[in-house]
């Protein structure tokens, strides 16, 4: 078994480090809000005062984190990660940054300390139940190294070279963006038509989106939105998408549309809630989805 480093404990963290735990590794955590340290600890975990001496002496390093800058600050402020890095040890990135922020870390790092980007799909239940899927940038042997670490959160899936994890995460995203603002405007139709809503969730989930309508049914036939990819973290990946198009000239409407959608729901003080929330905001501009559940 490893001795491990994890910093970010979120909805995905904590059950991410928990499951590396109950495979046998020696996992230090810690997390910029300390609070969400102690059910770790009580579970096995060592806790670290900083990202600094989080990573002394751990083989690996695991990073999941909400956004390019946080990662920034936890890699390279001061006490950050970086600084504590020796020759030898892996860094492990599981957040969805982009493959601009993994270039740019890997510029940054210490000699013979590896990057490997690993980000996930799936939610809180996923992570909890190690079914993750893990986008693995990395070269073939050094995806030979990661693979067996990895496997107990979910599945990983060598993608291609260094960045290629990051890059296919995006890739993926852009997909759940536009699925989950097209379902809301297909339902916004069938408003416009006066059809039985429940008829017309019962046909979309025989649709090629059957899936996610599936899973967010209840959420809009509730109207409440229990946090599984927070609405604000789904933005985030739309911003990075639509950036990342920019450069190269590629024009992807269909990702700038479920941008500003997701764009006009956080402003109505839904970021908290789960993406799902975004249906509600289509679906009645004028008020927005109910944001009092706040978990």
């Amino acid at each position: 078994m490893s001795k491990l480093a994890f910093l970010g404990l979120g909805l995905m963290g904590t059950p991410m480090a928990t499951r590396l735990l109950d495979a046998g590794h020696d996992v230090t955590v810690w997390n910029r809000t300390s609070s969400k340290t102690p059910p770790l600890i009580d579970h096995g975990a060592a806790a670290a005062s900083s990202p600094a001496e989080a990573v002394t002496g751990a083989d690996a390093v695991i990073t999941m984190l909400a956004t390019p800058q946080a990662l920034q600050e936890v890699l390279f402020a001061d006490n950050g990660l970086v600084g504590a890095l020796t020759p030898g040890q892996w860094l492990i990135e599981m957040s969805t940054v982009g493959p601009e922020a993994i270039r740019s870390v890997a510029r940054r790092l210490p000699r013979d300390v590896t990057l490997i980007d690993a980000p996930v799909r799936g939610g809180p239940t996923e992570a909890a139940a190690g079914r993750l899927l893990i986008y693995v940038g990395a070269s073939d042997a050094d995806f030979g190294h990661v693979q067996p670490l990895l496997t107990p959160l979910g599945t990983p899936h060598h993608v291609g070279g260094p960045g290629a994890g990051a890059a296919t995460k995006l890739v993926v995203n852009l997909t759940l963006g536009v699925s989950m603002t097209a379902i809301g405007e297909a339902l916004a139709l069938a408003d416009t038509f006066g059809l039985n809503r429940e008829i017309v969730l019962d046909i979309l989930v025989e649709s090629p989106l059957g899936g996610i309508v599936q899973s967010m049914r209840a959420n809009i036939e509730s109207g409440t939105y229990p946090p599984g990819v927070r609405l604000r973290v789904a933005l985030k990946d739309l911003r990075l998408i639509t950036e990342a198009a920019a450069r190269p000239g590629h024009e992807l409407r269909l990702a700038a549309a479920s941008r500003s959608w997701l764009e006009q729901a956080d402003r109505a003080g839904a970021g908290h809630l789960d993406l799902s929330a975004v249906v509600e905001t289509i679906l009645d501009t004028d008020s927005g989805p109910d944001t009092s559940h706040d978990p």
